[in-house]
């Protein structure tokens, strides 16, 4: 680690560097450095995710990552951490430090301060890098990290799902099928509420090592399914959740011209059921849902899956009712 700070500048030649480890996060390690030149983060991508299952992924995953803030750096400056170096040896690199200013927004929504501006916000944002990058022959041969997407999401979350609920599995596994050849935009793959932070300018996206040029239904999903889940949790707080799963739609809406907005809303509306039931069912169960709770996910989620929602208001009216 020392080598990457001496390489970049930011060390001083007689200067100790010290890595102190920082909580969060199943599938790298992630340390603070602070020299003298100021306060610094270093992301370590790890072979094996820290999770009950058996999950183990390529370490070359980094350099998605690397590429992917770098890349949507320039088209919303100050919504992704900066880059400032990387070790190829190591598999890791050196961002910026973000500080207490900072807060986590999947820490805000458990603690039932539900803001719809920020879903709004992050919903534009969103919708702005996809735009950005929509139907960009570089950028999807850049990206194309189909098998790493496939152990990294597709498999954990879905084909899993469909061994632990085989009568599911035929659809299941169409909506796989569906994802993994539909190729339109640069694909974050964890828009989750634990990798955004909010900051004086906003939302800033953390953790792209999913990144893929692949279906923008993915990112859309991966959202809205945690309002679903934390409305289950917080029963009480599920009007507000409902509010910030439709201002994140509308925000994100206006800026889809590559395709027809009803086109992708209904890849969506069929693949975030499936998402739900994976995160109690998948190899990466959210870890805040009590039991009685996650049957009552498990339960919805498969009666939406059944019933193959066209709209994404009508899930969420659908949990609304369930969960209200």
């Amino acid at each position: 680690m020392r080598r990457i700070f001496l390489a970049l500048g930011l060390a001083a030649p007689e200067e100790e560097v010290r890595a102190q480890p920082l909580a969060g996060g199943v599938s790298s390690g992630i340390y603070r450095v602070d020299l003298r030149s100021g306060s610094y983060c270093v992301k370590q991508a790890l072979p094996k995710l820290k999770v009950a299952k058996d999950w183990k992924v390529p370490v070359e995953r980094v350099f998605a990552e690397i590429g992917y803030l770098r890349t949507v750096g320039a088209m919303v400056p100050g919504h992704v951490p900066q880059v400032l170096g990387e070790d190829a040896a190591s598999k890791s690199f050196v961002m910026a430090f973000l500080g207490p200013e900072y807060r986590n927004w999947k820490a805000e929504l458990l603690a039932g301060r539900i803001d719809v501006e920020t879903a709004r916000a992050t919903g534009a944002i969103l919708g702005r890098i996809h735009a950005a990058t929509a139907d960009d022959a570089r950028l999807a041969a850049q990206f194309a990290n189909d098998a790493d997407f496939h152990a990294l999401r597709l498999e954990p979350y879905l084909v899993e799902t469909a061994r632990e609920h085989p009568e599911l599995a035929g659809r299941l596994l169409q909506v796989v099928e569906r994802t993994a050849i539909t190729r339109r935009v640069l694909v974050h793959g964890d828009v989750s509420p634990k990798n955004i932070l909010l900051g004086p300018k906003g939302p800033v996206l953390l953790d792209a090592e999913c990144a893929w040029f692949g279906d923008p239904a993915f990112d859309l999903a991966f959202c809205l399914n945690h309002f679903l889940l934390k409305a289950a949790h917080l029963p009480a707080c599920t009007g507000a959740l409902m509010d910030s799963f439709a201002g994140f739609l509308q925000a994100y809406w206006p800026q889809v011209r590559w395709e027809p907005v009803a086109a992708l809303e209904q890849r969506v509306a069929t693949l975030l059921p499936g998402l739900t039931l994976a995160r109690v069912d998948g190899k990466s169960p959210v870890e805040y849902l009590a039991e009685p709770q996650r049957q009552a996910v498990r339960r919805a989620a498969i009666a939406l899956l059944q019933q193959e929602p066209a709209s994404l208001a009508s899930i969420a009216g659908s949990w609304a009712r369930e969960f209200a």
